[in-house]
């Protein structure tokens, strides 16, 4: 009997839906398109994960981000070494932000990014340091190695581009933080980079930092396996 109910509960609803009489908004509909600027909800790692697969799907995300605020190219699939072939990936040139230098990424990650960005470190830099951040440092996203460079080790994120190391951020007041000097910092340093951090665990699915262990001293890797790994 609960088993008739339910179904028929699943029933009108689906018909509620297909009628326009129940609306779900876009950023908690797991079937609706992600665009840059939605929410994040729970349901936006799901879209991420989905886009996997789906350059088209992907590249048309990005193309949500307002004109001339972000600076991306496809490139084509190619390996840059015969045990590390790279699929589905985009080169970061620029965003909100400069880089240091321009960076290869799964296009998922590229998005995973950009909504961070976005939604989560320019409004912790505005609200902590009073100040955008206007570059981001970084010691890159691709190589071909083992975690750890460990020989019997499972293969990195960063052998298929899925993550990005990050060292420090420049704002446009002219203060620079690197995480090496200021994690520890009681100040407003130090609440920022928690607070980036935080932040990139809402798109990214781990984000690693000092707080983890020693080898992640210097810098946070935010990559896009598992759903929310965050130290």
């Amino acid at each position: 009997m609960r088993a008739t109910i339910f179904l028929l509960a699943v029933i009108a609803f689906g018909v509620a839906l297909q009628k326009g009489i129940i609306e779900i908004p876009r950023q908690w509909a797991p079937w609706a398109p992600l665009h840059i600027d939605d929410p994040i909800t729970p349901i936006t790692k799901f879209k991420l994960k989905r886009l996997e697969n789906d350059r088209a799907g992907c590249l048309a995300a990005l193309d949500t981000v307002p004109e001339g605020e972000l600076d991306v190219s496809a490139v084509a699939d190619y390996s840059p070494t015969a045990s590390c072939p790279l699929t589905n990936i985009v080169r970061m040139n620029s965003s909100s932000v400069r880089f240091n230098r321009s960076f290869v990424a799964t296009c998922p990650m590229a998005l995973a990014w950009v909504m961070f960005e976005r939604h989560e470190l320019q409004p912790a830099a505005m609200e902590i340091m009073g100040s955008r951040v206007s570059q981001v440092d970084h010691v890159g996203s691709f190589a071909c190695r083992n975690v750890y460079h460990r020989e019997n080790a499972r293969r990195s994120e960063h052998a298929t581009a899925e993550a990005l190391d990050v060292t420090g951020f420049r704002f446009e007041n002219g203060r620079r933080v690197s995480l090496i000097s200021d994690w520890d910092d009681e100040g407003n340093a130090g609440e920022f980079f928690r607070a980036a951090r935080d932040g990139a665990c809402k798109t990214f699915g781990n984000v690693l930092g000092p707080d983890y262990n020693t080898a992640h001293a210097d810098h946070f890797h935010m990559g896009m396996r598992g759903y929310r790994l965050c130290s």
